[in-house]
């Protein structure tokens, strides 16, 4: 009969620094306490009735749907319902604070910066050879195999393979220059002939270009977008010190 095995603290420790994860898990505690004391100094509270509601938030979105349903992914993730309620009382902290910093900056910041959030809905299949990608684009335009086929047979990623390529839009700010100006410069739908980039040769075909508009979504990416430079910048200003002991 095998011997059972216990797990401690301190093993879970040793794992976090011999997994070369420690960086990311310092990343963030210190955004954590950065977002706690902004929190203090901007006078931000939380409301039980907040609480609440983002706890059934948090379960809808996780499909936590019974009480069962929580308690197994509490079990499943060494937590307690004191943990649970830690980590939603922090995700909440984190949206009030985003608002309280952001919300009258983000329209101001999208009419500033309009062209950027210009997006494409494209495809996209990154080569190593150029003259194969060449010959590729020749193939595909004169129909004698898919864009579809190309994207199954090239690419490796399991789930954009799936996808035929798919990267659904894109915005003008996330592409490299020499993509954005032949992305924005075609006539949909259009495959644009090979772009040599640092990542290798790209085939990408352009389904729709999609002008630049406040919803919902972008309204929360902008948020998101302007909260993590916040964050990056106050980070940069404080004194980082780490101890095992």
């Amino acid at each position: 009969m095998s011997q059972p095995i216990t797990i401690t603290n301190e093993d879970i420790l040793n794992q976090v620094k011999l997994s070369c994860k420690t960086p990311e898990i310092i990343e963030e505690i210190v955004n954590r306490k950065v977002i706690e004391n902004a929190a203090v100094t901007a006078g931000i509270t939380i409301e039980t009735e907040e609480l609440q509601q983002a706890a059934d938030k948090f379960r809808l979105m996780y499909q936590l749907d019974s009480a069962e349903d929580t308690w197994t992914w509490l079990e499943k993730h060494s937590l307690t319902l004191d943990d649970f309620e830690i980590i939603v009382y922090n995700r909440l902290l984190s949206t009030k604070l985003l608002t309280h910093l952001f919300l009258d900056k983000i329209e101001p910041y999208f009419f500033e910066n309009q062209l950027d959030y210009a997006g494409v809905v494209m495809y996209e299949v990154v080569l190593d050879d150029e003259d194969l990608a060449i010959e590729l684009f020749y193939a595909i335009r004169e129909g004698e195999i898919s864009f579809s086929d190309v994207a199954h047979k090239y690419i490796q990623d399991k789930e954009l393979r799936r996808k035929g390529g798919y990267r659904g839009i894109v915005y003008r700010k996330d592409l490299k220059p020499e993509i954005s100006a032949a992305a924005f410069a075609a006539k949909p739908p259009e495959l644009l002939k090979p772009i040599l980039t640092s990542k290798g040769v790209h085939l990408i075909f352009v389904e729709e270009i999609v002008q630049a508009e406040l919803d919902n979504m972008l309204r929360h990416k902008i948020g998101l977008d302007l909260f993590s430079e916040w964050l990056k910048q106050k980070i940069g200003q404080v004194g980082i010190s780490v101890n095992f002991e």
